[in-house]
């Protein structure tokens, strides 16, 4: 299982579901939302982010049907993950 750190989110606007349309990092290149859950639940890879100082786990949460990315221990909303700077 390869590890790889979280550094910046690409966003889909000002929404309501303020939901991440990509995730990216040092060596995981800008990667679309489903394919990180994908690989997440296929146990293939992990993703890590820094969040208030701390090395913390990325998890597959589901509300409403609907998955999404949230940080280990962190609660909806607002996500570790929307504090993250923007992917170029």
């Amino acid at each position: 299982m390869a590890d790889y750190q979280i550094t910046c989110t690409k966003k889909d606007g000002p929404d309501s579901d303020r939901r991440i349309d990509a995730l990216g990092g040092p060596q995981f290149p800008t990667t679309p939302i489903d394919q990180v859950i994908r690989l997440i639940e296929a146990r293939t890879h992990r993703f890590w982010t820094v969040a208030s100082g701390k090395s913390v786990w990325i998890e597959v949460k589901e509300r409403n049907g609907r998955k999404y990315l949230t940080t280990e221990g962190d609660s909806y909303p607002p996500n570790n993950l929307l504090k993250l700077k923007d992917c170029p």
